[in-house]
């Protein structure tokens, strides 16, 4: 297979073999954690772990998603949207399916009747880790490129899944749909693809935002992204809502990336009754750090001090 020159070594190919030092070791770290996460979490779901096994160790995805970070890293200074991205963001999409399944969230391929909880989980796996692989050619529509390059690679893999030819049609409809959707321009009509979005959207540490800043972006984008320390899923503690994402800070510049990269895209999807988002800051022994802010929780769909 051929190499591609990533900058600062970003490159890890299939099955991770090509993970390189020069990633900002929490970065690693968490895309290890991510990869155990969805190995455990897509064990009651054969099809779906299936479907992972087939995604990772096709060498048309791991092209698309090195080159995806050649162009945004190498060529534009943003954030990594290659192999470690598609990750995490597979961790946080199961995580968070398996809490609305859990609180028996309306599911649209199961209202649809076009497939059960396995399939539904498929759909959102799928869907989040072959969501920025468009960016291969240009960051600029990127989601509409992704659901072409998409096409070809779900039809070969979904066919050693799926037996029916219609019932896999289906499937790679809904797909396609939370690629599409991802960046909510549209925004996803249909759950699985809100979780996709918003999967998306919980990528935000600072391990990910710190290649982009060593290549020299400073901006409130990079800055903002730097004090995102952890994000965490987990079952809501208050109210009845099924999902909370934690959040915690090192500076109240955090709260920008939270709003920009994460509350929009709540907001704008159907699950903005099944999320809370909770804010808090792990420095609130510095006087600074309390004057500003300490906690935050989404509101009416606007985060607010708590």
């Amino acid at each position: 297979m051929s190499r591609i020159n990533l900058p600062r070594a970003l490159s890890n190919g299939r099955n991770g073999a090509r993970l390189e030092a020069q990633l900002p070791d929490d970065y690693s770290e968490l895309a290890a954690r991510a990869e155990a996460t969805v190995r455990r979490m897509t064990q009651p779901y054969p099809r779906t772990a299936r479907f992972y096994d087939l995604l990772v160790s096709d060498p048309r995805v791991d092209a698309h998603w090195n080159l995806s970070n050649y162009t945004t890293v190498g060529k534009l200074n943003y954030n990594d949207h290659g192999p470690i991205h598609a990750r995490v963001t597979a961790a946080y999409a199961m995580q968070i399916m398996q809490l609305l399944i859990d609180a028996e969230a309306p599911l649209d391929v199961l209202q649809s009747g076009v497939g059960d909880l396995d399939d539904a989980c498929l759909v959102a796996l799928a869907g989040v880790m072959l969501h920025d692989i468009g960016n291969a050619t240009h960051r600029a529509g990127h989601e509409l490129v992704s659901v072409i390059l998409a096409q070809p690679i779900l039809s070969d893999l979904l066919a050693e899944v799926y037996a029916d030819i219609e019932h896999r049609t289906l499937i790679m409809d809904f797909i396609l749909s939370a690629i599409q959707c991802h960046d909510i321009a549209p925004p996803p009509l249909f759950m699985e693809g809100a979780v996709v979005a918003v999967a998306d959207g919980c990528d935000m540490t600072k391990g990910r935002a710190r290649m982009p800043f060593d290549l020299g972006k400073l901006d409130i984008h990079s800055v903002s992204a730097l004090a995102i320390e952890e994000v965490n899923i987990h079952r809501c503690s208050v109210m009845s809502i099924p999902v909370e994402i934690e959040v915690l800070m090192s500076n109240s510049a955090g709260i920008f990336q939270v709003e920009e990269t994460l509350v929009k895209k709540i907001n704008a999807t159907p699950l903005s009754r099944y999320v809370m988002v909770h804010v808090r800051s792990i420095n609130l022994d510095q006087p600074f750090e309390k004057r500003i802010i300490g906690n935050a929780m989404l509101e009416n769909g606007r985060l607010r001090p708590a």
